[in-house]
């Protein structure tokens, strides 16, 4: 199984970047995930830290090497990842929950299937087309879908920001569920946030990630998602693949190669941060301590920067 791959986040015009996102494998799997932690909740930052690092160990322990239910396996972790929101909550004796939206991705045997709860996105492109993208839990969605709004009012709608759809509400997620799709050789999937989508066209992502490597169009796009945003950016993230599958690029001179065939069955590698004692003492911290908080964040954003360097 060889990918290449291209993470990377900025924090925009925000005091605090609540953006996550990280990916791990085996030999024969592939998890990608991306979570939005939301601005509007108390330590939207947390629970998508919460949601990654579940996500991260239920893929950990049962990918030998593949997901044997795959389906099943992405509805229990984001429903284990909205419990373990709960929990932190009731540790804590917060006055509200943490809420975040997810999008995680699982690929196996050259299928790709995804679950999303929220607006982070996840795009399925092929030869510059777009052969699948999730459609966001928000109340615009809706009212496209319904035809009582034009995309291209979406941008400047006074009710852009309403989601009904998270983990960590009061009540469960719906969970969104993809069918198992079959990928090709030079296939791209895009999990990104809306800092990302909601500033850059489709047809631009499109465009981008169609005429460059994830490595160079991934920066390009959240520069130019950033630059747009301008003093009043959103957070903005994005974590591409282009699947080669068990295709050879030895000396093929891609960037960011990841190649899994060294690995050994019940190994996993994983660049999503894990359960290290500093990063667990910040999470069970005061959680009105801002600087335990903070260097949490800068831990895990330390961790994205050192990841986004992956090389095979």
């Amino acid at each position: 199984m060889q990918f290449s791959v291209y993470q990377q986040s900025h924090i925009g015009a925000r005091r605090v970047n609540q953006d996550r996102m990280g990916y791990c494998f085996t030999r024969d799997a592939l998890l990608l995930v991306l979570a939005d932690g939301m601005g509007g909740h108390l330590h939207g930052e947390i629970a998508a830290t919460i949601a990654m690092q579940t996500l991260s160990m239920m893929f950990q322990m049962q990918a030998r090497p593949t997901i044997r239910k795959p389906e099943r396996f992405l509805e229990e972790a984001l429903m284990q990842a909205h419990r373990d929101i709960h929990a932190y909550a009731a540790r804590h004796q917060l006055p509200d929950t943490p809420r975040t939206t997810v999008v995680a991705c699982l690929v196996q045997h050259n299928c790709a299937l995804w679950a999303h709860c929220g607006d982070s996105r996840l795009y399925w492109l092929r030869a510059g087309q777009v052969l699948a993208r999730t459609r966001d839990h928000s109340h615009l969605e809706y009212l496209i879908d319904k035809g009582q709004l034009d995309p291209a009012d979406a941008a400047n709608h006074p009710d852009r920001n309403k989601l009904y759809n998270c983990l960590g509400a009061h009540t469960p997620p719906r969970i969104a569920l993809s069918r198992q799709s079959a990928l090709q050789a030079g296939d791209v999937l895009l999990l990104c946030s809306d800092g990302l989508w909601s500033t850059v066209p489709d047809a631009e992502i499109v465009r981008s990630l169609a005429t460059a490597t994830v490595v160079q169009a991934v920066p390009e796009l959240v520069a130019a998602a950033v630059a747009r945003g301008g003093a009043r950016g959103d957070n903005t993230t994005a974590l591409a693949i282009s699947w080669q599958g068990d295709e050879n690029l030895a000396g093929s001179g891609l960037p960011n190669v990841v190649s899994t065939q060294m690995l050994a069955a019940d190994q996993v590698s994983s660049t999503i941060v894990g359960a290290g004692a500093e990063l667990d003492a910040a999470l069970d911290a005061d959680p009105f301590d801002e600087d335990a908080i903070e260097k949490a964040i800068a831990e895990i954003n330390q961790a994205i920067e050192k990841s986004s360097q992956l090389l095979k």
